[in-house]
């Protein structure tokens, strides 16, 4: 028996009754390329520290005697120790009953638009965006509308307000620090659009996954005035945390409520939520490398601005770069040819990178150079 994958070109058999709207969808994905340096995905480049490793390790050995139970299905200790990190480090004090995690953030925006989307409820972003927002709109049958951005990727926000009134949908959608841009909506354009969707009764959900590396206020602290504000984060970038697969949300109760019913039962495995939880004990030891991200990604785009490129402003871990010669695949090859692999989103003539170590940067910005010759 031969069984091959789903993609651009593939042919579907007759017997496989597949929804007609998703015949056409190719998975989402990067690639990955073992030999290369990986600087396409956004991960954090820093390994678990030694003694966390061990922690987690020794914490999974004692869960890992329980494995014929299900797992907490409501991830209580888990829930409560994110309480206590997002409540420290965002001065918003929050309890469990503020938060909702999932794997990734993927599942936590699928929760959402599960409980709150379907055919007559229509969900609104600012694009270009992060691809999967409208995937996930139409994986649940939920109308999407995409608004634009201006040239320098920001929201025009009294023509976001007018198309929330147009449009009354009752999910709207910003990320910020946006992907793939890497730029911000400052948390005053973000309260103005919390009033625009309140008049309509939408959710504004505002996907911070990024938030850690930037120094503007979250969204959260809008969620007390705003009860239909909610904020969607993870522990995949700032933790070094991407392979465990947990991304949850803070909002009102009612939220988590609604989430409670549109969750998968036992969703978050027992080694999961183990593991996350030792990764909060030691959220000081993980994110202690932000400072250094940070500070390397201003080398990358002071690097990109010498040879004449242009980079985007960035509160990320990633950069947005344009101004090479010829197409954007032909300058991924180029950087591919040398052994590092970063993002063609699909963006004319841009590419996006990955801040990754020094020495990894190094070896980009050498890259970078030749190009530019």
């Amino acid at each position: 028996m031969s069984v091959r994958g789903s993609g651009s070109g593939f042919a579907w058999p007759y017997w496989l009754p597949l929804r007609s709207d998703l015949r056409g969808i190719s998975p989402y994905g990067a690639p990955q390329i073992e030999e290369a340096i990986s600087l396409n995905t956004n991960e954090n480049p820093y390994s678990l520290p030694s003694e966390v490793v061990k922690a987690i390790t020794e914490r999974i050995s004692e869960v890992a005697k329980n494995l014929n139970r299900y797992p907490d299905r409501d991830a209580t200790v888990l829930r409560e120790k994110l309480a206590t990190y997002i409540s420290a480090s965002t001065g918003v004090e929050v309890t469990a009953e503020n938060i909702w995690a999932a794997n990734g953030s993927n599942e936590i925006l699928q929760t959402i638009f599960l409980a709150c989307g379907g055919a007559t409820s229509l969900a609104l972003g600012f694009t270009p965006s992060y691809s999967v927002h409208p995937l996930i709109a139409q994986l649940t049958r939920t109308p999407w509308f995409a608004g634009t951005r201006d040239e320098n990727f920001g929201i025009d926000i009294a023509a976001a307000k007018a198309l929330i009134k147009e449009k009354s949908p009752k999910i709207v959608i910003v990320t910020t620090p946006n992907n793939p841009s890497g730029t911000l909506t400052s948390i005053e354009d973000i309260k103005e659009l919390a009033h625009a969707a309140g008049k309509v009764d939408a959710l504004l959900v505002v996907d911070e996954a990024y938030a850690e590396f930037s120094t503007e206020a979250s969204a959260l602290t809008l969620v007390e005035e705003f009860p239909h504000v909610v904020v969607v984060r993870t522990m995949s970038k700032a933790f070094a945390f991407a392979g465990a697969r947990v991304g949850y949300f803070i909002a009102h109760p009612a939220m988590v409520n609604a989430a409670l019913i549109t969750r998968l039962p036992y969703h978050l495995s027992s080694l999961t939520q183990a593991a996350a939880e030792v990764a909060l004990d030691h959220h000081e030891l993980l994110i202690g490398e932000i400072p250094t991200l940070v500070s390397e990604r201003e080398r990358i785009r002071a690097a990109i601005t010498e040879v004449g490129f242009t980079a985007e402003d960035s509160a990320a871990n990633f950069i947005l770069f344009k101004g090479f010669a010829g197409d954007s695949n032909t300058a991924w090859q180029f950087f591919l040819d040398r052994g590092i692999l970063i993002r063609d989103n699909g963006l004319r003539g841009f590419l996006r990178v990955t801040v990754g170590t020094p020495v990894e940067n190094d070896q980009f910005i050498a890259a970078l150079r030749e190009l530019a010759q």
